[in-house]
């Protein structure tokens, strides 16, 4: 059985310890083949915040693939913001910020979003729309896939469309021509699964988008509680989206949602 493990936003520094705990207890049930860190990984880009990032990634003992947020650059450093601002991400967690992974039925593609000019806003440009694209073409027709920013590329709330991804107009059609699947997002601390024709109208495929909750951090919203996604496939099954979320009382993930993916070929 093959399955990423989605985890967004846990913005250390201000993580929830028992929640951490309950989430590697999640990883070492799942055994997942990929972790996916899709962004916001630290609270202030400090070294000590990437430190215990790193630490609690190594926990989950899984390929890692994790691309920056724009809590992972210098806030109030202008100097570092300015000229090195992904030093404290590169020495956690590597110096190539756009990763890609891949197996025989998997290509999972990272794009940086985060600017250092913008202080939350994402934006994506026209080189990384045409760079991606090629990618997904080359992939083969057996593959899902994915691909991973930090921001969203579809907003089910009104007050979150200025969130969206900078460019995502642009991107989203380009890259579901060259037969992108499913889109993992985070930043907004909501979870949902959407259709990409809620946002985009018709785009010639049927896609995806999966937005994940913050992991494990105590910066909940609204009530929503700590949460991942799962992406899974049983063998000789097609993909499924989880969502599981921490249970305070059980003080552990518990899985309440699953949506069945049907991508065309």
């Amino acid at each position: 059985m093959t399955t990423v493990l989605q985890i967004s936003d846990p913005h250390f520094g201000t993580e929830v310890a028992a929640v951490v705990e309950a989430l590697v207890e999640l990883g070492r049930c799942v055994q997942p083949g990929l972790v996916v860190l899709s962004g916001d990984i630290t609270q202030r880009a400090r070294r000590s915040q990437f430190a215990r990032a790193r630490a609690f990634a190594d926990r989950l003992n899984a390929p890692l693939l994790a691309i920056p947020g724009n809590h992972d650059i210098p806030l109030f450093d202008p100097i570092a913001r300015a000229f090195f601002p992904y030093q404290n991400y590169a020495r956690a967690f590597g110096a190539e910020l756009e990763p890609s992974f891949e197996t025989e039925d998997l290509l999972v593609l990272g794009v940086k979003t985060t600017r250092r000019h913008r202080h939350k806003h994402g934006e994506v440009s026209v080189t990384q729309i045409e760079r991606v694209a090629r990618r997904l073409q080359s992939a083969r027709p057996e593959q899902l896939r994915v691909v991973v920013t930090h921001q969203p590329v579809l907003a089910i709330r009104a007050h979150d469309e200025t969130n969206l991804l900078r460019g995502s107009e642009r991107a989203v059609p380009r890259w579901c021509r060259a037969g992108a699947d499913l889109f993992l997002g985070g930043h907004i601390h909501l979870p949902y699964l959407r259709p990409l024709s809620e946002r985009f109208g018709e785009l010639g495929r049927k896609a995806w988008v999966a937005q994940a909750g913050t992991s494990v951090s105590h910066r909940t919203r609204e009530g929503i509680p700590n949460s991942v996604n799962l992406l899974a496939r049983a063998d000789g099954a097609g993909w499924s989206v989880e969502r599981w979320d921490f249970h305070a009382t059980r003080r552990a993930f518990e899985r309440v949602e699953v949506v069945s993916l049907a991508p065309e070929r």
